[in-house]
């Protein structure tokens, strides 16, 4: 396929008028584009004002339009008025949308998708694993819909452990009434180093599309505890490569069971890298280069 550019738009930073600022400008961006080189697909990312831009563009390009939903904008964004009209219109006008999770399929169809087609997202292949563990480990924006409230009351928990916060965000406040156990490093991008050193990984996400993070941890042999939301009960088999959660008692429950048990620990890690192996990269792209193909070869 031909066609590769990057471009940054300039829109006022006003909620919903930056929205549809967005919406116009990429959509004239992606016109001049193709009249630059021919596009044989065009692919949004992020269903609602990304992929309605293309929507827009659609009408003056002759190239299929691919969507790909990610887990925010069909959890929230399509709550919001004017964001879910972008989503419907995006979901029942592209020629193929895509879902990186079962969960979003279903919610992708509910608001208006003829068909969707679940391509998850891959994880690399991790090398030797680190036998120093040492955090109980959290990783994420820190938004209010990550759950880092409940993570603190861990560390409560168990003031023997130690407890690490991986990301940044508003929530990092938080850190001013954080225990003496647990430490805010905020954004790294060796990410992979501290889940090779965790005994466990924390997601008590409150909404959650895939959980890329899930299958990270998995592949450096840790389990994760999750709560029971959104896509999460796809990565994590209950029992297996992890436990899940619905309230803050079976939380401190299922991270008290994996601290007390290192045989289960290590158990459920080695299950976990072996699932974690099923969501590769190149099976992601070559069903991704299959979906462009079919849309070539019939338009």
């Amino acid at each position: 396929m031909r066609g590769t550019s990057c471009t940054r738009l300039g829109c006022p930073p006003v909620f919903g008028l930056r929205g549809t600022s967005f919406a116009l400008l990429a959509s004239k961006k992606i016109v001049e584009l193709h009249k630059e080189y021919g596009f044989d697909v065009v692919h949004a990312h992020f269903v609602g004002t990304t992929s309605y831009s293309a929507v827009l563009a659609r009408e003056r390009i002759d190239a299929p339009l691919v969507v790909t939903a990610h887990g925010s904008d069909l959890e929230f964004t399509s709550k919001l008025p004017l964001g879910r009209f972008f989503v419907k219109e995006s979901l029942i006008r592209a020629d193929a949308v895509v879902a990186v999770s079962h969960y979003l399929a279903l919610k992708a169809i509910s608001l208006g998708a003829h068909e969707v087609k679940v391509i998850s997202n891959g994880v690399a292949v991790l090398g030797e694993k680190n036998e120093k563990r040492e955090f109980v480990t959290f990783v994420g924006a820190l938004r209010s819909y990550k759950g880092l409230d409940d993570f603190l009351k861990l560390a409560e928990y168990f003031p023997e452990e130690r407890f690490l916060v991986l990301g940044d965000g508003p929530l990092r406040v938080l850190e001013e009434r954080a225990p003496p156990n647990m430490e805010f490093l905020g954004y790294r991008r060796d990410v992979e180093e501290f889940l090779g050193r965790s005994k466990l990984l924390v997601v008590p996400s409150r909404r959650e599309g895939f959980g890329l993070v899930v299958l990270e941890a998995n592949r450096a042999e840790v389990p994760v505890v999750a709560r029971r939301v959104g896509a999460l009960p796809e990565l994590v088999r209950d029992g297996k490569n992890g436990l899940l959660f619905g309230d803050t008692g079976e939380l401190v429950r299922a991270v008290e069971y994996y601290l007390r048990n290192p045989a289960a620990r290590e158990r459920a890690g080695r299950i976990g890298r072996a699932l974690s192996k099923r969501y590769s990269w190149e099976e992601s792209v070559s069903a991704l280069e299959s979906l462009y193909a079919s849309l070539v070869s019939g338009h």
